[in-house]
């Protein structure tokens, strides 16, 4: 801040383009191509609910070029991780405090954060019921690749590359970055929200209404505690159960998610 305590113009348009770069780069990109792709869908001649949208799909014919492909795309998306923990690095141990990032209560966090993932995972599932049976919503199919002997820690490995990209970025970073911009508590939760909503769109309205509900929670959680961590534990939870455990809950109920055997 300048002498009249007021923030610099010259220092609001850098943290402004800095903003916009970092999601460029990450989920502001994802969000636009889900807007994209609702739009597809909605256009579309076929219900929206009778519409599939596949996650972690198989990214080569060959399982080793497939393997490679699959964490070199884990380990990509991640550099945007590493680059706000880059840019709000402090010199001062907790060295990432501004993102929220701190590892002194790893018992309480973990436990906090599986309480979390029940509390949201739970609710979630009749979300994405609910979002079909009134035709807001498509079919996922969370994990279409094929069985190898890394396909489960590469699906894994990919709940967690989600945890730490959404929220990282989407809470710690946004976070920090909007209050430096003058920004309030609960326009930062809102706007933080409405990015997670918008970035999941393109698997229907029930899942924007759900994330958006999660962002709210997780972003008043955060405004509250400071700590982003039982917050990547909670969505690493729930991913993973989703990643692992919906091909089984799909093959053993396949009417209740709208598959047909």
């Amino acid at each position: 801040m300048d002498e009249n305590g007021s923030i610099p113009r010259a220092f609001r348009s850098r943290i402004r383009a800095e903003i916009l770069l970092v999601l460029g780069l990450s989920l502001g990109a994802s969000a636009v191509y889900s807007i994209v792709s609702i739009a597809d869908s909605l256009s579309r001649s076929t219900p929206l609910s009778r519409q599939v949208q596949s996650l972690n799909n198989s990214l080569n014919n060959r399982a080793i070029f497939d393997l490679i492909y699959q964490f070199l795309a884990l380990f990509f998306d991640l550099v945007p991780v590493a680059l706000v923990c880059f840019l709000l690095w402090q010199g001062a141990r907790p060295h990432l405090a501004r993102l929220g990032l701190g590892f002194d209560r790893p018992v309480r966090d973990a436990l906090l954060g599986l309480g979390l993932a029940l509390v949201i995972g739970i609710p979630g599932i009749f979300v994405y019921l609910g979002g079909k049976a009134l035709g807001l919503g498509v079919t996922v199919s969370a994990s279409p690749l094929d069985t190898y002997w890394w396909t489960i820690p590469i699906l894994v490995l990919s709940a967690l590359r989600a945890g730490l990209q959404e929220e990282v970025i989407v809470i710690g970073y946004l976070f920090a970055r909007l209050r430096d911009l003058g920004w309030t508590t609960w326009p930062i939760i809102l706007s933080a929200a409405l990015l997670r909503g918008t970035y999941h769109l393109y698997q229907g309205f029930g899942a924007f209404v759900g994330n958006f509900a999660m962002g709210l929670l997780f972003g008043w959680l955060y405004s509250r505690s400071g700590r982003v961590l039982p917050l990547v534990i909670a969505h690493f939870v729930i991913d993973t159960a989703i990643f692992v455990g919906y091909p089984w809950a799909a093959s053993a109920f396949p009417g209740l998610f709208g598959i047909a055997r």
